[in-house]
């Protein structure tokens, strides 16, 4: 299913106005680390530390993604999160970073060994540019992108007409607009199994910018995109949607299953 993308660009003085004044505060704005309710660690019998690596999004840092990283580890996952320069420069110059910490993180593991990624918003494009464009690809078992505007963004379109200064400037935003995204070469290799989760709270300020269902940055149908292996949306904002349990959950399950299903119990036949 293609999905068409195209925005409203009909914005009165007023709009422009109260948009150029606060796009760059709201975009770089830090967001709440909510409370987590930490699980038992549990790993089972005679089952090897997957490693899973952690990719922050626009203007974050590797802290952002801690609270995920908790989650991981109490299920018996080495959890690795990332830090990245994804604020003033173009995506591929920061997958050109990450390419880097991969590297090293793999030299660490067996050859035999697989990883699985999982990144928040801009994160799930560093991962998806990782995947089509290094040759250890094929080491990636499974990545699940949070938030991910796969399809680019719309509110990244609508700093670059209001300002092409604001966009060169944080030129990270110049690489999510939607023209920009075919530029980055994106295709998913077979041998990854790729899932996205989407929020549709969209009660942040610069989610009423936005005419479609989204999260409050990334609208929902950015984030799905043909050929993905799952797709689910949960009812969260874009700052909150990789701190909460909910998400924890789903991201584990797809890494056990390749799944957001829960799957039947082969005993009982209920999901779990």
């Amino acid at each position: 299913m293609q999905l068409n993308f195209k925005q409203s660009r009909n914005k009165s003085p007023v709009i422009i106005l109260f948009i150029t004044a606060l796009l760059p505060v709201l975009l770089l704005a830090a967001c709440e680390n909510p409370a987590q309710n930490h699980t038992r660690q549990h790993r089972p019998e005679n089952s090897p530390e997957k490693t899973v690596i952690l990719v922050h999004g626009y203007a974050k840092d590797a802290d952002d993604m801690q609270g995920l990283a908790r989650f991981l580890k109490n299920r018996g996952y080495r959890a690795i999160a990332v830090d990245l320069p994804l604020t003033f420069d173009h995506v591929e110059e920061a997958a050109a970073v990450f390419e880097k910490q991969v590297k090293k993180i793999l030299s660490g593991l067996p050859d035999s060994a697989s990883v699985a990624m999982a990144g928040h918003s801009t994160g799930g494009l560093v991962i998806r540019y990782f995947l089509a464009h290094n040759p250890d690809f094929d080491r990636v078992s499974h990545a699940v992108l949070i938030a991910t505007p796969n399809q680019g963004s719309a509110l990244a379109d609508i700093a670059g007409d209001v300002s092409e200064l604001l966009v060169e400037t944080f030129a990270t935003l110049d690489s999510l607009q939607p023209e920009n995204i075919p530029k980055l070469g994106l295709s998913d290799p077979d041998e990854t199994r790729i899932g996205a989760i989407a929020g549709n709270k969209s009660t942040l300020a610069l989610g009423r910018i936005l005419e479609k269902e989204n999260d409050g940055r990334v609208e929902v149908e950015s984030v799905c995109y043909p050929g993905l292996d799952d797709f689910v949306v949960v009812p969260y904002h874009h700052n909150q949607i990789h701190h909460k349990k909910k998400t924890a959950e789903l991201v584990i399950r797809f890494l056990e299953t390749g799944s957001f299903e829960k799957q039947p119990d082969p005993n009982t036949g209920s999901k779990n």
